[in-house]
């Protein structure tokens, strides 16, 4: 049996649901069976909806509602999405609750990381008092446009075997404080979080760029990312059928 992976998936209007068939793409060719999700905001169906499910992708798109995180909107913000938010930290809090895979692209480690109790700059070059990279690139999402440096002893340097390697970049938000269970597994040149992991759950991986974009073109990180992803949510697939 294939496993089960949830994907969730941006607003295109406030009533058309859309996802990137990178994503799609990425996990079939890793050997999963991609099923997209609905921004429900009701908890009781969120919770249902992880109990089917053997792994979730939670996927790129629009700016995060910064009074989860108790803050006013700054000037910067873009456009949100509330419905999304919720359903999004609903899912992922009963996925970890119930040690099931994760991994969370762009937007989707910045909800990961509110979720879990952290938070986020809402615009990084109004609020960032440096010389940042351009992390929005001017460049098809294939190019790999900048450098990360991953750390030693990481989840990702072990899937990847790299410590250097370059990665796309589409975003204006970024982590900023970590919830107490992640840990720094990779930064940027100019100090941005890049990647993130659980200290207690077997695979929690939050990336900011966008491997899912990158995988056709055999990107080999990327493809080893998701085919790591993917092996998680498979074992995950043979316990419960185990348990059955």
């Amino acid at each position: 049996m294939k496993p089960i992976i949830g994907v969730t998936s941006s607003f295109k209007d406030e009533r058309t649901m859309s996802v990137s068939y990178d994503n799609i793409d990425s996990i079939t060719a890793a050997g999963g069976v991609p099923l997209v999700l609905p921004n429900l905001t009701d908890k009781g169906q969120a919770e249902q909806i992880a109990a089917q499910l053997d792994g979730l992708l939670v996927t790129g798109g629009g700016d995060i509602d910064p009074t989860l995180f108790g803050e006013e909107p700054h000037p910067g913000l873009g456009v949100i999405t509330p419905a999304r938010d919720v359903f999004e930290i609903n899912l992922i809090r009963e996925m970890m609750k119930e040690g099931k895979p994760v991994l969370a692209i762009c937007r989707g480690c910045q909800i990961l990381n509110i979720a879990a109790g952290g938070d986020m700059y809402q615009d990084i070059y109004s609020q960032i008092g440096r010389q940042l990279l351009q992390h929005s690139q001017k460049a098809p999402r294939s190019h790999a446009s900048h450098y990360i440096n991953v750390a030693e002893g990481s989840l990702l340097k072990q899937i990847t075997n790299q410590e250097k390697y370059k990665v796309n970049s589409y975003h204006h938000q970024a982590v900023r404080n970590l919830a107490p269970e992640f840990y720094v597994s990779a930064c940027s040149t100019d100090g941005i979080t890049e990647a993130f992991e659980s200290r207690e759950h077997p695979f929690v991986i939050g990336v900011q760029w966008h491997p899912e974009c990158m995988t056709a073109s055999g990107d080999q990180p990327s493809l080893l990312l998701f085919g790591a992803f993917v092996e998680a949510c498979r074992q995950t697939n043979k316990r419960q059928r185990t348990t059955v």
